[in-house]
């Protein structure tokens, strides 16, 4: 039976259209099937408005600030005005700045850049290496993995507690798990951050393409994303929030657009006036195509409706929820348990399979795209399969041969542009093979697992 109803369908919201929703591909098993794209969480399709824009805006592209023809001034006033937009998008205060960046990583290496010389910065294991790693000049303190939201509080506010309350502190946290798709109770752990005199940054790459983010109402000190998991296609990214330390510091790339004067002195060398506005830290020619991308990314998400986009989410959520509980082999992954609210990202396992080959059969066998591995979260991942979260992992697939057990999962995500269908596609692939096994052969290559060309069907 269907795990969508009729009635459940004529009360949400049609998907968003994205590109690539008409895209066959060919199956091991013969003929070709609609690709059912549910790695959202890695690269999200490009909506059809934002690309319908990039083709509008394409024959009049021109370098921006420093042009005195016309396109040049037509691509300056996009690039400025989409800087406006993700503002508004965010809700950001009247002097915070937005600044463009290359994506989430870039973005949170950035503001690691630029933060005072002795800050403490606070991050729990459980983030993402973009949040996780980028801290080499602070001194970093790692919290352990709670397993409730309150738990995360607590343990945040203990941390404050010990510090030296002197000097300047910084707390990074997810809004939600790239893992397991649970959120954070961000607004609760900026109140304690700010009660014990440290700053915190949001990383909204996996928040903001499936929930509304506002700046002052959750009252943090700055906001990270990227352009492609908002689904806006090229390598953009935005850091917004406060201007302080990002003024007082030197530019993170040094170069044209950064300065605003530079002079030779008599002795030889050179005096930079750098500029405090954001281009401070825009060195060099940006990326205007991916930032109109971003802009045009954030209206259609706000025309479209967040409220009614997150009910269908939810939907889809509880649908594919409903679907793996019905398989005893499947274990989902969690780390606030199974009553806590989440976006469209669910990480799991199966009993017998090895997740590589697990990913492989769903591919090539139902044409679906999911993602196998350690995410990019190495410490949270292995925490969640019991194993030591200091064992060293590589990102990717195992070198377990098909039917070895493996340290890795399978996340299955997805969001504004998928349909129905791939998210039933998906929970009857998963029943199928847990319950009748893989109908083709595969082997590893290359560290992946992959079908076997050379072999018969089983």
């Amino acid at each position: 039976m269907s795990v969508f109803t009729a009635a459940a369908d004529q009360s949400l919201c049609a998907p968003l259209s994205v590109l690539g929703k008409d895209v066959t591909v060919p199956l091991v098993t013969g003929g070709e099937v609609a690709y059912a794209a549910l790695d959202y969480a890695a690269s999200a399709p490009a909506l059809q408005r934002v690309w319908d824009d990039i083709a509008a805006y394409a024959p009049y592209y021109g370098s921006v600030h420093r042009g005195a023809g016309y396109l040049s001034q037509l691509s300056t006033d996009l690039f400025e005005n989409s800087r406006a937009t993700v503002a508004e998008f965010l809700g950001c205060r009247a002097d915070d700045q937005v600044i463009f960046t290359r994506s989430t990583t870039d973005s949170l290496n950035l503001l690691a850049a630029v933060v005072p010389a002795g800050c403490q910065v606070f991050v729990y294991e459980t983030e993402h290496h973009a949040s996780l790693l980028p801290w080499r000049d602070a001194r970093v303190t790692y919290l352990n993995a709670p397993r409730t939201p309150a738990q995360a509080v607590e343990t945040l506010e203990r941390a404050l507690a010990d510090r030296d309350p002197y000097g300047p502190a910084l707390v990074c946290v997810t809004g939600a798990s790239n893992v397991t798709g649970e959120l954070w109770p961000v607004k609760e752990l900026a109140a304690a951050a700010h009660a014990h005199g440290a700053r915190i940054v949001l990383d909204a790459a996996q928040l903001a393409p499936h929930h509304p983010v506002d700046i002052a109402e959750l009252d943090v000190d700055w906001v990270a994303f990227s352009g492609h998991k908002l689904y806006a296609p090229f390598g953009s990214g935005v850091l917004a929030g406060r201007a302080d330390w990002l003024q007082d510091a030197e530019p993170y790339l040094a170069g044209g657009g950064a300065s605003r004067r530079v002079a030779r002195r008599a002795d030889g060398g050179v005096d930079v006036e750098w500029h405090s506005t954001a281009a401070r830290h825009e060195a060099g020619s940006p990326n205007v195509i991916g930032v109109y991308s971003i802009a045009s990314a954030c209206k259609a998400l706000t025309e479209a409706g967040f409220d009614q986009l997150v009910a269908r989410e939810q939907h889809l959520v509880a649908a594919v929820r409903a679907g793996l509980a019905d398989v005893p082999e499947v274990k989902v992954l969690s780390l606030f348990g199974d009553d806590a609210p989440r976006v469209g990202v669910i990480s799991f396992v199966v009993e017998g399979w090895n997740s590589s080959h697990f990913a492989a059969a769903l591919s090539a066998e139902y044409g679906i795209g999911v993602r196998d591995g350690l995410f990019c979260a190495h410490p949270l991942v292995r925490t969640l399969l019991g194993s030591d979260p200091q064992e060293v992992g590589e990102c990717g697939a195992p070198e377990a041969e098909p039917g070895e057990s493996s340290l890795n999962a399978i996340r299955v995500s997805f969001g504004a542009g998928t349909p129905d269908e791939h998210i039933e596609r998906f929970v009857r692939a998963v029943g199928e093979l847990v319950s009748e096994g893989a109908q083709w052969k595969y082997r590893t290559e290359g560290g992946r697992c992959v079908p076997d060309r050379g072999t018969a069907q089983l």
